[in-house]
């Protein structure tokens, strides 16, 4: 399919793939429907190339097309009495995101999309990043917050170990990457975040050191890493926190935490050997907690 922007490309994984042409988002409009069931992977590599990616939300699937697509999804639809049809909707790629993408400055970070041929400036670190429609850009403070975290700690990085939970695109692994690591692990519960994070590693040339996977969080928390980042649900922090499992990490950057909930992370550290480091609001809205193991 070719955009006025450039060319998506339906690739033999079944993933929308970004080539050529410069200077504007090759999305454009999403067209998305709203299934209960979720599609096999046959069904999903026969949507053909206007197909951007199924978003999985427990037994829903959410398809993306970026041209009208109905009549392709009613092929699926009387071919699988499994699913069904709940809704459908249309957006433009900037109403989806919260945003326009494009070239972001963060400190030392520049982000890039690929369809933007932005070069870094002296001392800027570089990163490739093309969100599709999977959340995790520089639009989101808790995102920002983040990469500042890892931007603070880029000295201990180096040779570091990381567990990146919740990757979304990838980009605090990429991040994590650039600033030294040689081990990250990126983790998503939804497939469409795997493939597309897995995408951005390819595209900044490091899947020598980022994996990426699919799985819960609560799976990967005997991983022998030096460094954890949770940008995910506060249930879920909560929950790791409890257990104990975050002081198995030297250090920590938690995150997508509101006010209340920061609140109580920082009750249950209070109980534990973490000494926190820094924070960060957003309006007094949004809260991320840096920090490490304590010797006291």
């Amino acid at each position: 399919m070719t955009t006025s922007c450039g060319n998506l490309i339906w690739n033999h994984k079944g993933q929308a793939m970004v080539t050529a042409g410069r200077g504007c988002n090759p999305y454009e409009s999403l067209y998305i429907y709203y299934l209960e069931g979720l599609p096999n992977k046959e069904e999903e590599h026969g949507l053909g190339p206007d197909f951007l990616g199924n978003w999985v939300e427990g037994e829903s699937s959410f398809l993306f097309f970026s041209r009208p697509s109905k009549e392709t999804v009613q092929i699926i639809l009387d071919s699988d009495e499994r699913l069904r049809l709940i809704d459908e909707f249309h957006f433009t790629h900037e109403q989806w995101m919260g945003g326009a993408i494009t070239a972001n400055r963060l400190s030392r970070f520049l982000i890039v999309p690929p369809w933007d041929d932005q070069n870094s400036g002296n001392g800027e670190i570089k990163m490739l990043l093309d969100p599709g429609v999977v959340f995790g850009t520089l639009l989101h403070p808790t995102t920002r917050h983040c990469l500042l975290g890892l931007l603070e700690m880029s000295g201990a990085l180096s040779c570091s170990r990381v567990l990146d939970l919740g990757t979304g695109t990838g980009i605090l692994a990429i991040g994590a990457a650039l600033l030294g690591a040689t081990s990250v692990l990126a983790v998503d519960t939804n497939p469409l975040a795997v493939r597309t994070a897995a995408r951005n590693v390819k595209l900044n040339g490091l899947a020598h050191a980022v994996t990426v996977m699919e799985g819960r969080a609560e799976d990967f928390m005997d991983y022998p890493f030096d460094l954890l980042i949770a940008n995910i649900h506060y249930k879920v922090i909560l929950a790791l926190v409890k257990k104990k499992g975050v002081l198995q990490k030297k250090s920590f950057i938690l995150s997508g935490l509101m006010r209340s909930q920061a609140r109580d992370i920082k009750r249950e550290f209070s109980r534990l050997p973490v000494e926190i480091t820094q924070e960060w609001d957003h309006d007094m809205i949004w809260h991320t907690i840096m920090g490490r193991m304590s010797l006291r």
